[in-house]
């Protein structure tokens, strides 16, 4: 995109998005605390200062990063989860494989989202969307053992297959995974998850 190209599009309220998708790249780069806004600027070919029309420093941008990525993540794992009948072990399974996915295909913005730099956990906005989220993950989990989502058991076996996909998210992008025996697939991994803590009689 040209310098005149990315001015108009700031005219017509697209520099933000602009300069969360470049942050998000330098990200994947060099960390979050290995950029500038103003390397943020060049990368989108605007002034140094336009940026702080947006954001007011590199905190704000960074965590419109995570909100980004928070309303990524959750699109993704509704589409993946609804392709699959209500209910279902299936269902859950898509859940945890689009939250592994998007760790290793954006590991240091996975890292960010949860807690790398400081100045994002206490964002009210930021932490309603971690707990809707998570709300799908009760909502689903639910749906599989027969229970309204307020039902302690429904939280109860939504935190125990977050941690499951979670730790197993780190393990993956760390390259600390370990297994006897033949190596499992992030699917077969996820359903034997999903059915011990789910399906177990």
């Amino acid at each position: 995109m040209s310098v005149s190209e990315t001015k108009k599009s700031y005219h017509h309220g697209d520099l933000r998005t602009s300069l969360v998708n470049v942050a998000r790249d330098l990200i994947e780069e060099f960390g979050p605390n290995g950029f500038s806004v103003a390397e943020a600027a060049r990368r989108a070919k605007v002034s140094s200062a336009a940026p702080y029309k947006h954001f007011s420093d590199k905190s704000e941008l960074l965590n419109a990063v995570v909100s980004d990525a928070m309303d990524r993540l959750r699109g993704d794992m509704l589409r993946r989860r609804d392709a699959h009948p209500a209910g279902s072990l299936e269902a859950i399974t898509a859940l945890g494989l689009a939250y592994v996915d998007f760790a290793k295909s954006e590991p240091s913005v996975f890292r960010l989202m949860f807690g790398v730099t400081e100045g994002h956990e206490d964002e009210p906005a930021l932490r309603e969307k971690g707990e809707a989220t998570f709300g799908i993950v009760i909502e689903t989990a639910a749906l599989c053992i027969g229970a309204a989502p307020n039902d302690p058991r429904a939280v109860k076996a939504a935190y125990l297959l977050w941690t499951v996909v979670h730790g197993h998210s780190f393990l993956s992008i760390d390259d600390k995974r370990k297994t006897s025996g033949d190596e499992l697939s992030d699917e077969q991994l996820l359903l034997a998850a999903g059915r011990g803590l789910l399906f177990a009689q």
